[in-house]
């Protein structure tokens, strides 16, 4: 059960709230563990340092695809190639070109592998982008994350989810963002854009001691950056903000909320009145010291846009119609998400597009052999 992130315990109970009551034990690695347990039972195998460069195209018909194994040129002939090599959240020029110049200043999250070679492979065999290709699921990580995420610290550490109980304000002291709009796992992936845009690329999440005990876990992790001061006065000191702006945001936010019983697990209508923009939920006043602020900045997961397939998992070309072969499954399909996602969606994306592809591909393969035995 996924207590620490999705639920906060009220009369002796736990409550959930925003869905996800359930996770895997131990995350993307327990995930990994299953998938690499299953290809080890069926006796598939696995290339490590092994790049897909090319695939093979004969008479609009996909036969194959060139690796790059070791400092070797490989070409494996196969009766289908299945993509599922994820986005182009990893490539700063693609970044910049589909989403945004400032999309440069990212943090990636997730793998640096990630550069769209699979998305760029179909392309150049008449395979046809889709979706929101200006989009992608962004949130608001540690300032002081890395660049990018490698195995020893993952990115899921850095990330600060708890802003639904804060107030965020930017370097100019101005808060920018409804940041009790709705629950958690409906905004926090396009907040980080949000982030992005203010200067400097920072916001600083701003809680008292009524809400600290409540915080997710990452919080406390000693990869956290942290400003504690008994006072706003020494806090807004401790930060590089309009001090004088910082003071006076928080002085109208606090009399702007309006009264109401506060309850986390849901979302409470407890909000502010005469302020723009104005806190929806979970509105609390931060006068209760000592008072905390934590700086995020924004990190990338995965991109929006990607290939264009059928509800089979075989990918489309610019006529719409399939080509041969070529199947996609997870992040690098196109037209899943726009503007927004749902937490949680996206395993569910990949799993179902998985098996789709899985199988349309096993299919494709007996009926090529068939029509191979029939002659």
């Amino acid at each position: 059960m996924n207590y620490e992130n999705q639920s906060f315990v009220q009369a002796g109970k736990r409550n959930f709230w925003g869905g996800l009551p359930i996770k895997t034990e131990d995350k993307g690695v327990g995930l990994m563990r299953q998938l690499f347990a299953r290809t080890e039972e069926i006796g598939i195998d696995v290339w490590y340092d092994s790049r897909a460069v090319e695939l093979v195209s004969e008479h609009n018909t996909i036969t194959g695809v060139v690796v790059e194994k070791g400092h070797t040129m490989v070409t494996v002939q196969t009766s289908g190639v299945i993509l599922a090599c994820g986005g182009f959240e990893a490539n700063k020029k693609m970044r910049s070109e589909n989403i945004g110049e400032e999309w440069e200043a990212a943090i990636v999250r997730g793998t640096e592998f990630n550069t769209g070679d699979g998305i760029s492979m179909a392309m150049a065999v008449g395979a046809q982008k889709f979706g929101q290709w200006s989009g992608c699921h962004s949130i608001g990580t540690d300032y002081n994350a890395p660049k990018v995420g490698d195995f020893t610290k993952p990115g899921d550490i850095f990330k600060k989810h708890s802003y639904p109980y804060s107030v965020m304000l930017n370097n100019e002291g101005k808060r920018f963002v409804d940041e009790g709009a709705d629950l958690r796992n409906y905004t926090y992936a396009k907040y980080g854009r949000e982030v992005l845009k203010q200067p400097g690329h920072v916001a600083y999440q701003i809680y008292d001691a009524q809400v600290r005990p409540m915080l997710r876990k990452e919080y406390d992790l000693e990869e956290a950056t942290i400003y504690k001061a008994d006072t706003l006065g020494e806090l807004a000191s401790l930060l590089p903000v309009n001090q004088t702006q910082f003071l006076k945001t928080i002085e109208e936010y606090n009399s702007a909320v309006q009264d109401g019983e506060y309850r986390p697990a849901e979302k409470d209508g407890k909000g502010t009145k005469g302020i723009t923009p104005p806190k929806s939920n979970w509105a609390l006043r931060i006068e209760q010291g000592p008072f905390y602020a934590f700086p995020v900045t924004c990190g990338i997961t995965f991109s929006f846009g990607g290939l264009h397939v059928d509800t089979t998992g075989h990918v489309l070309d610019k006529e719409e119609q399939p080509i041969k072969g070529l199947f996609a499954a997870g992040e690098m399909i196109g037209g899943i998400f726009y503007e927004n996602y749902p937490g949680g969606s996206g395993l569910m994306s990949g799993a179902v597009f998985g098996k789709l592809a899985g199988s349309s591909a096993a299919r494709y393969t007996q009926e090529k052999v068939e029509t191979i035995n029939n002659h």
